[in-house]
């Protein structure tokens, strides 16, 4: 948490003393902040790395979650972002419910439209860790954007072992 602070802290300072728009009359105004974006993605872990056993997505249950969250933007590069995602587990037996993450974090724009996020994230599994994302904008529309993040799960807790699990996510941003 004190890492998370730090870094959002950094990442902010850093990005207000190069992104202060001068003020300028209404009708001449580029863009102003702070501004609220939302999306939705499903996101697909590939496989999980585990001192218990490491476990390819999809060859005993496959796991898909859907995230919805909100961003909001600070200046041009810096935000934060709050994210939900319910987690889906499926395999000839059932489907169901298997976990619902709270994915706090903060946004940082690398150019090039990439962006950096780095996250917390809280289950309700009793699993925590932080979560590192690189997301990259593929389409733009007049009201929306599509992207396609790699993503980097790091997680501990609920007496199992650490466990990672790159995978990926796809989603619309509006």
């Amino acid at each position: 948490m004190t890492l998370f602070y730090l870094l959002s802290t950094a990442a902010y300072s850093q990005s207000t003393s190069t992104d202060t728009i001068t003020k300028m009359p209404p009708s001449f105004s580029a863009h102003t902040y702070t501004e609220v974006k939302g999306y939705t993605a499903l996101v697909v872990p590939v496989y999980t790395f585990s001192n218990d056993g490491n476990t390819l997505n999809g060859k005993n249950n496959f796991v898909i979650g859907n995230a919805w969250g909100i961003n909001i933007w600070k200046t041009k590069r810096f935000g934060y972002s709050f994210e939900l995602a319910p987690f889906l587990k499926i395999n000839s037996h059932e489907s169901k419910v298997s976990n619902i993450m709270f994915h706090p974090g903060i946004l940082y724009k690398l150019g090039h439209d990439y962006t950096f996020i780095g996250r917390i994230a809280y289950e309700t599994s009793g699993r925590y860790g932080f979560t590192p994302i690189i997301n990259k904008v593929v389409k733009r529309t007049g009201h929306n954007s599509f992207y396609v993040a790699v993503i980097l799960p790091v997680r501990f807790g609920n007496n199992l072992a650490a466990s990672i699990a790159p995978g990926f996510q796809l989603g619309i941003g509006f």
